[in-house]
């Protein structure tokens, strides 16, 4: 995306920032950034339609046949785009209704209408689960936007001339433009958000690894999935290194990163039949037990409390391995769960804390299960610390296989010391993320980088994966030359000697004692 654009896009953020909290004006300018785009394509949609009959959707707005047309134009919208606006309705129109003469226009109520409007338009069609409730974190009666309506009414009208400048360039088919700049500010507002940050955002350079893991071998997936897939950005990511995916599923349990996702897919042009999203609590109320995926990746929260209810234990999820995940640490239920979805020919590449590598109890007896009895782990990746929003800790990536090409070992990768620092975040540059792929894919062994694992090693090593048991990256230390410094500490003590002379004739030339 083009540096004056982001930097555009930002000064609109900054609209809005001092007034409420990166949560909070998140939603606001991404909520304004869709219905942009959704205004958009639909008066291009529109403009097609009627193009043999020499109308533009503009010109419905005084026509004598204005019904018949947008009954028809509302049909054929609903099948292609899964949503319908008036010519009215339009941002473009709303944002320059509330242009007054040096007063902003009230146009609150209308806009109010317009965005209920678009979630009524897909009631009763396919598409009614995908854009159900979207606009519900855009309140336009908070007191955040203003203390009186006015106040309010003249801070939105600013947001909506400052966004209706902007030039998504939506006819530009080689360019995402407002898909790359609407996951910009999702990557801008989650650098600023804290611990929260993760709830929603994985690095792009982190997703970018996942992504080619998992299509390593393949240009085409019948289907990709991420049980905890927070703004979707991950399986975006996917959709990019291949030519095609069938269809894109995730679940999310938190309303407002589920609407983000949703949003997220949208303006990426995935169609609504294209994808589908659940907001549900996936460990608890899984939503999609009966299908099996090409591609599974994830970054689930770390180290997150789940029930650990033993009712699960009866669970075709759980009950293979024998035990549960405990109720404080549910890193491998995560990873049990997504093991059960992935298609026998698939890889699932998920994000985890280096906890799981070595702890022991149920984990340990997890790791063994699925090390030992199914044979199902094909690579251990270490990253390097503070690589994630909110969180400064060392984590790893654990790839997974049920059918693997190499059954007999497992590769181990050591990428924590390769990055770059930017700011106060480490960064994996370009290079670290193609030795990371490179490395996975021939599957080589390189000194202090990686190492290709028995199975028998890892047994003897009692099923613990702590990388540094496999990978050595001890740097030894320069010898030290004894002789050296025993003659630098003698001219040392000799200097300080010359010192002490002559403090000491300063000290009695001004007739006060010496200090030693």
């Amino acid at each position: 995306m083009p540096e004056n654009l982001q930097a555009l896009l930002w000064r609109i953020a900054d609209t809005l920032r001092g007034k409420m909290d990166a949560d909070d004006f998140r939603d606001y300018i991404l909520g304004f950034i869709f219905y942009k785009y959704l205004s958009e394509k639909m008066e291009d949609h529109a403009n097609k339609i009627l193009k043999p009959d020499k109308l533009t959707y503009a010109d419905l707005k005084k026509h004598k046949e204005k019904r018949l047309y947008l009954k028809e134009v509302k049909a054929d919208a609903l099948d292609a785009l899964g949503y319908f606006l008036e010519p009215d309705e339009l941002f473009r129109e709303l944002a320059e209704r509330g242009n007054g003469e040096g007063k902003a226009k009230f146009i609150l109520d209308d806009l109010t209408k317009i965005l209920n409007h678009i979630e009524q338009s897909t009631m009763g069609t396919p598409s009614e689960e995908e854009f159900g409730n979207l606009f519900e974190d855009l309140d336009l009666t908070s007191s955040k936007l203003g203390k009186t309506e006015s106040a309010k009414n003249e801070l939105i009208v600013k947001i909506l001339n400052q966004l209706n400048d902007v030039d998504f360039d939506l006819h530009n088919t080689e360019n995402d433009v407002l898909g790359d700049a609407y996951e910009y500010l999702i990557g801008k507002f989650a650098s600023g958000a804290g611990k929260k940050a993760g709830e929603f955002y994985t690095p792009q350079q982190v997703s970018t690894v996942l992504a080619r893991l998992v299509t390593t071998g393949k240009t085409k997936l019948k289907n990709v999935y991420d049980p905890t897939c927070g703004s979707g950005s991950l399986l975006l990511r996917v959709a990019k290194e291949v030519k095609s995916v069938g269809k894109i599923y995730g679940q999310e349990s938190n309303p407002t990163t589920y609407n983000l996702c949703r949003m997220n897919m949208i303006m990426h042009n995935k169609r609504y039949n294209e994808f589908e999203i659940k907001n549900e609590d996936t460990l608890e109320r899984p939503q999609h037990l009966d299908m099996r995926f090409d591609a599974i990746v994830a970054n689930p929260p770390f180290s997150a409390e789940w029930s650990a209810s033993p009712l699960f234990m009866s669970d075709d999820r759980f009950a293979a391995y024998g035990k549960l995940a405990p109720k404080s640490t549910a890193d491998f239920a995560f990873v049990q769960h997504m093991v059960h979805l992935l298609a026998d020919g698939g890889t699932m590449a998920c994000v985890l804390p280096h906890g799981v590598l070595f702890r022991g109890g149920a984990e340990g007896h997890i790791r063994e299960c699925l090390i030992k009895e199914k044979n199902y782990l094909d690579a251990v990746i270490g990253l390097p610390s503070n690589i994630f929003y909110g969180t400064g800790i060392p984590t790893c990536i654990m790839v997974v296989k049920k059918k693997r090409e190499h059954n007999g070992n497992v590769l181990f990768i050591d990428a924590s010391q390769h990055f770059e620092k930017v700011k106060t975040q480490n960064v994996l540059r370009p290079q670290d993320i193609d030795k990371i792929v490179d490395t996975y894919r021939a599957r080589t062994a390189e000194d202090k980088y990686s190492y290709v694992a028995t199975l028998q090693e890892i047994a003897d090593n009692d099923y613990n994966l702590n990388i540094p048991r496999y990978v050595d990256s001890f740097e030894e230390e320069e010898a030290v030359n004894l002789r050296a410094v025993a003659k630098e500490l003698k001219k040392l003590d000799a200097d300080m000697q010359a010192t002490n002379t002559t403090i000491a004739a300063y000290c009695k030339e001004l007739g006060i004692e010496t200090p030693f």
